[in-house]
């Protein structure tokens, strides 16, 4: 019997559809945006794999939306090992990483963002085996996976016993009060002990802003001509603030912005506003996250699925530098809308301006998706095999 410890913050992300970018300090001004709570639905997506071994692993969580809801949710075997406050906060996350460690599990997995893996670190430190699912607004730390389902194949992979290698990596957090003004400092706080899953567990966003001023003014130099007269929707990243800047209109670096008639129509949207304001033909303006791939579900929920739907694959212009590209290592773009069929949609090979009439094809895949071709390709090939013998 494996056993897990599993810690949700609920509010994990709640301000990033609403484009408060983050959910330190703003719950209430999300909730009253209209904002919904997430971190369970990402949970789940991580932990439905376990229903099918559910004979062989037990869950030691918190109460209500914790933890213990899921598990009642999913029937797996769990026992509630600490009483969260309603709401709950970062001292509920502390207070129940320290019971679970008390008991001693075999991995210790939380759902959250960067906030999140801090408080978790100020309480295990190296000492406990840890795996977060991604569900914040903002992930620079090394201890998540890519995706929530990429969290959960390594999590089978441990109830199934295995062999899985173990690596320190690094919990990141930054400034959120900063972060809404446009500016990013990010720090290391420590590391954790996590799974060793190059493709699955996600890398430490590369530092720095980018520093190839003329290959970005080519990048723009052909936006720029492509886009003429059409709105577009300006996405965050360095990248994308080049464009901005050639354009000479202002850029809510962090955030979304509008662009129709060559002004900006409407600075740091909400995920509402947006899907309210965009027509058949905008456009949208965006760039992967250095080291780590990510074109949707981190640092811009505000391009919900909702809002990807009514743009459609066809008006999703990418950027990026050469150099950007080659420090994914051959890894895809990732995308993790949290809708399943809409990161099955978004896959395949897309089209990344990386100069003035420069482009290369890219893949964009995620993990969890790219185990389900292989095992559909194996099992073509045994029927083929099969069908050759008779």
């Amino acid at each position: 019997m494996i056993k897990l410890g599993l810690i949700i913050n609920p509010i994990a992300g709640i301000g990033g559809s609403v484009a408060l970018k983050g959910s330190d300090g703003v719950v209430d001004q999300a909730l009253a945006k209209g904002a919904v709570k997430k971190a369970n639905l990402r949970a789940e997506q991580a932990l439905q794999g376990l229903v099918d071994l559910r004979g062989s692993v037990e869950l030691f969580t918190a109460s209500g939306e914790m933890g213990e809801l899921l598990c009642v949710s999913l029937g797996l075997a769990h026992q509630v090992v600490y009483q969260a406050d309603e709401p709950s906060g970062a001292k509920d996350t502390q207070l129940a990483a320290q019971a679970i460690a008390d008991i001693g599990v075999d991995l210790l997995v939380f759902a959250g963002g960067d906030g999140t893996a801090r408080d978790v670190l100020n309480v295990v430190g190296e000492q406990l085996h840890c795996l977060g699912i991604p569900a914040g607004c903002k992930i620079h730390s090394g201890v998540y996976g890519v995706t929530p389902k990429a969290s959960g194949l390594v999590i089978e992979k441990l109830v199934k016993g295995e062999m899985l290698s173990l690596k320190l990596a690094d919990v990141m957090d930054i400034d959120e009060q900063a972060f809404r003004q446009g500016k990013v400092r990010a720090k290391c706080f420590g590391e954790m002990t996590v799974p060793d899953e190059l493709r699955y567990v996600q890398a430490v966003k590369q530092g720095g802003m980018e520093s190839e001023d003329l290959v970005l003014q080519d990048i723009a130099a052909e936006v720029i001509e492509m886009l003429q007269d059409q709105p577009f929707i300006a996405g965050s990243g360095s990248t994308v603030d080049a464009i901005m800047q050639e354009l000479s209109l202002p850029n809510t670096l962090l955030g979304v912005d509008l662009v129709e008639d060559h002004q900006i129509a409407q600075q740091d949207l909400t995920a509402e506003q947006l899907v309210n304001r965009i027509s058949p033909v905008t456009k949208l303006l965006i760039t992967p996250i250095g080291g780590q791939g990510h074109l949707f579900g981190r640092g811009n929920q505000q391009l919900s699925p909702a809002v990807i739907r009514k743009l459609g694959r066809d008006n999703i212009v990418v950027v990026a530098t050469k150099t950007k590209l080659k420090s994914l290592h051959g890894r895809p773009l990732i995308v993790d809308t949290g809708d399943t069929e809409l990161d099955k949609y978004l896959s395949g090979s897309i089209k990344v301006i990386t100069g003035y009439r420069d482009y290369i094809m890219y893949r964009v895949s995620n993990p969890e998706n790219e185990v389900t071709d292989a095992q559909k390709l194996c099992h073509s090939a045994t029927d083929l095999s099969e069908q050759s013998r008779h």
